[in-house]
């Protein structure tokens, strides 16, 4: 199959979007089952992960732990950009591009 016999859409802020079985020639198996309460359940986890470690974050500085900062603030931020790319895959309204 090739590209010239598919219809292939464009979204206006990443480009192409190819049917999944195009996605999927050259890359890892996706089911493409998941329900949309389970990516909203998800997100609630996230989210609560979010303030969990920011809080860790909070005790490591009271405590004068460095190292246990760095993981906070590195799971925190990782954290933030789950969150936002979940909310984006649902179409949370004033969500941008979590590329950009």
């Amino acid at each position: 199959m090739n590209c010239d016999s598919v219809a292939v859409r464009a979204h206006p802020q990443i480009g192409p979007i190819l049917p999944p079985t195009m996605a999927q020639s050259s890359g890892p198996y996706r089911s493409y089952d998941r329900s949309w309460e389970e990516i909203e359940r998800m997100l609630v986890i996230a989210e609560e992960r979010v303030y969990e470690w920011q809080d860790w974050f909070e005790t490591c500085r009271e405590e004068g732990d460095r190292e246990g900062m760095k993981e906070a603030a590195r799971n925190y931020k990782a954290l933030q950009g789950v969150v936002k790319c979940l909310k984006w895959v649902l179409g949370e309204e004033g969500v941008p591009n979590p590329l950009e």
